[in-house]
Order: structure tokens, then sequence, then C-alpha cells
């Protein structure tokens, strides 16, 4: 849960291109990752299902409300049967525009810090990422998925749906509104 007060958030509406551009980044993100280790790349690179805004961010491309500290960015990945994901890989980049002003505890940075994560997914490269991550974070196995749940999942991948909103879904909307907007 974020200690940010309103002080520290945009309440700036987030639009379809700053989706693209969170997207190249983390594209530019998994280059760089799979270009430093290759070990990785052979077993993941071409395991890539998709990716997205997740957490306040994304809660507030879907109310307008909420105000966004920073991007949390997942990139998702098939899971390997052979070699499970870095999950504690974690990086931080500057959004590199000032649209949405900076973030407190990065002041050296232009715009918005982008927090750039990623996870494996119990499934196969080629099934559809939203049906994917619907069910990783209605079933909640993990930690990631259950915190990931309290907020909002926006799609950045493919280009078609950019912007599309797989969590929450219409049933779980209903039930939890006001429960999320509770949790920023």
């Amino acid at each position: 849960m974020s200690t940010v007060g309103p002080e520290g958030r945009s309440y700036i509406r987030i639009d379809r291109e700053d989706l693209v551009t969170l997207s190249a980044i983390a594209a530019n993100d998994r280059a760089e990752f799979f270009d430093l280790h290759p070990d990785w790349a052979k077993v993941y690179r071409d395991r890539f299902v998709g990716a997205a805004l997740c957490q306040g961010a994304a809660l507030h491309f879907t109310s307008g409300q909420v105000g966004i500290q920073d991007f949390d960015v997942y990139s998702f990945y098939a899971e390997h049967p052979a070699r499970r994901w870095y999950a504690k890989r974690s990086k931080h980049v500057d959004f590199g525009n000032s649209k949405f002003g900076k973030s407190l505890d990065r002041p050296e940075f232009i715009g918005r810090r982008v927090d750039l994560l990623g996870r494996a997914l119990p499934c196969e490269p080629t099934e559809d990422f939203a049906s994917v991550v619907r069910e990783w974070l209605r079933t909640g196995r993990t930690t990631t998925s259950r915190m990931l749940a309290q907020k909002a999942v926006v799609l950045l991948t493919p280009d078609s749906r950019v912007g599309e909103v797989v969590w929450p879904t219409p049933a779980e909307r209903s039930g939890t509104s006001e429960r999320l907007m509770r949790t920023v």
C-alpha cells in the first residue's frame, strides 16, 4: 500500500499514447535484459506472452480518480518447465516525459518512475494473454497475483489490444469497486 499522499500523485489522464510509450519502455528493457543475459534469453525470449500496466496507475487509467505515484509494468512469460522465471528482478527507469510530473523519490528523473517487473504464468506461449492473466489473478495462487488482483490490469500488448482493461472483470468490478478505491 502506498504512503504517498495526493501531493505526490499525478491526476492527469493516461491516454493510449502513454500506454504505447510504456509498452516501448518494457520492450526495450526485455531486449536489453536478454542481450545481457543470453542464458535467460535461450529459455524465455520466445516465451513472452504480453505486457501490462498494473496496480495503482492501471486503476487510475480505469477510474481517473486515484492518481499516479509510479507506473508498474509487468512483462509476462509462459512458464518454462526446466527453469523458473527470476521473479525478483525489478528495474526502475524514467518515463522520460514530464506530462505526469516527477516521482518524489527520483528527483533526477524527467518524469514518473516506471517499475519494470516480470512474472511467469502457467500457460503456453500461444495462449490468449488476457485470458491467462485473468485466470492467474482469479485463482490467486501467488503473492504477486493476489497483490495485483487488488487493483487493475491494463494490456500494453498486443498493439491491437492496448488499453484493454482485463482486470477487474465486470463481475469483480461490481463487487469490489469500493474495496479497490480504499486500497490505493
